[in-house]
């Protein structure tokens, strides 16, 4: 419970300039998603299956954590470098989301593996699984990229002076 209220005082200070990296990191999110997956209707891609009605918000919620995992990474505070573990479980929650969302037929890499009807009968029920497990990737990336910020970091000693004794200290 400390972890998620640590998590929470971190967001509580981030100054502007990260929630505009944010909100532009969900817009893009979203809208990269959305478009080839068919959730957006535009004459490039046209989807064989009509979205589920949990899609939208598991694109919602996937891309508000994808633009505040993004957010995390611009002019993070001293001593709270990223570890690449937890950017590999946000860009894994993100590709995640694009086949949890997308048409099971319109999925060029599922279409190749498991043909038209092996994408109906096996993938399509395996999605709602992926949606979830999406969102628990980008939220843990999200939790440890703000709980890593709080977290207590050894301050480095001020470097002592250096004396340099003078030609009458030498000679005496």
């Amino acid at each position: 419970m400390d972890s998620i209220l640590n998590a929470g005082a971190s967001l509580r200070r981030w100054p502007a300039r990260r929630w505009w990296i944010a909100l532009a990191a969900a817009v893009g999110t979203y809208l990269v998603i959305a478009i080839p997956t068919d959730l957006i209707d535009t004459p490039f891609f046209a989807g064989a299956v009509a979205p589920t009605s949990w899609s939208w918000p598991v694109l919602a919620a996937s891309a508000i954590l994808a633009g505040l995992v993004s957010a995390t990474y611009v002019a993070y505070p001293e001593g709270a470098a990223p570890r690449r573990a937890e950017g590999r479980l946000g860009m894994a929650g993100w590709m995640i989301t694009f086949f949890a969302v997308g048409c099971p037929v319109c999925n060029k890499i599922v279409l190749l593996a498991l043909g038209a009807s092996g994408a109906l009968q096996f993938f399509e029920p395996v999605q709602p699984y992926l949606a979830g497990a999406s969102i628990l990737l980008l939220g843990w990336a999200l939790h440890a990229r703000l709980t890593r910020e709080s977290s207590c970091t050894l301050a480095s000693a001020a470097p002592s002076p250096i004396v340099v004794p003078s030609r009458e200290a030498l000679t005496r």
